[in-house]
This record gives structure tokens, C-alpha cells and sequence, in this order.
């Protein structure tokens, strides 16, 4: 690895563009979460573009930004455990958080990064009682 090549700051909706897409070729790749998104999700393309305004929208609040996110990720994700047949655990998140840890060390450094991080843990956390809620 080339230590000379410093890492930059997020700053734009391209740099969260290039870390939501970096993210979901290894999250594809994944023995154990590519069976999870895979089959569902048919354009990769659009929903690249929706995670990035999603992110986009949660990491730069105060921006004026082109696109806003309107979305309900929390009634997706429990859609896809009943459609798994209520198999996601604390495992399945673990592995999307070190995924996008990972993804993140690799191509960005700085405060927006940390806070992408700070914001994943709670968001995995918030979403995983939510489907495990949603089970009842």
C-alpha cells in the first residue's frame, strides 16, 4: 500500500457516491450478505443514487442540497427479513458495519468520515430492534 497517497475529506456528493458504490461491490461480493441484497435489488444504478442521497442528506444537514432523500429504510429492511424468513441477526449488521468501516478507511479520512461511521453504528443498532420489533 502506498502510504504517500493521502486520503481526503468527503466534501461532495461525489466523494459519497464513490463510498456508497466502493461499499456495496464488497457488500455484493459478500458470501454472507450478497444473498441478502442481491435477488432484491434488480437496478443497482438507482439505488446507488438513492444511498447516496441518503447519506448525502444525513452528512451534510446543513447543506442546501440538489437531492433530498424521501425514503423508508427502516420498512424496507423489515420487508427483507420477513422476506428471509426473520434470519437477520446482530451477525448480518456486524458485517455491514465492518464493511463500510473498512470501505471508509480506505478511500476517506476527516471529521465527515468519523461522524459516517458514528452515524452507521446507530443506524445498524436503530434498525436491528426495529426489525426485531417488527417479529412480535
Amino acid at each position: 500500500m502506498n502510504t504517500n497517497m493521502s486520503k481526503k475529506e468527503i466534501q461532495s456528493r461525489t466523494d459519497v457516491r464513490e463510498l456508497v458504490s466502493s461499499f456495496y461491490d464488497k457488500v455484493r461480493a459478500d458470501d454472507t450478505l450478497g444473498p441478502f441484497f442481491n435477488p432484491i435489488i434488480e437496478d443497482w444504478d438507482a439505488h446507488i443514487e438513492r444511498l447516496t442521497s441518503f447519506w448525502e442528506t444525513s452528512l451534510f444537514m446543513t447543506k442546501k442540497l440538489e437531492h433530498k432523500y424521501h425514503g423508508d429504510p427502516l420498512g424496507a429492511h423489515v420487508k427483507v427479513d420477513q422476506e428471509n424468513n426473520n434470519s437477520i441477526t446482530e451477525l448480518h449488521f456486524g458485517l455491514w458495519l465492518n464493511l463500510w468501516y473498512q470501505t471508509l478507511d480506505e478511500l476517506f479520512e476527516g471529521e465527515v468520515a468519523d461522524n459516517a461511521k458514528h452515524r452507521a453504528r446507530k443506524m445498524g443498532t436503530f434498525l436491528y430492534l426495529k426489525i426485531f420489533e417488527a417479529r412480535q
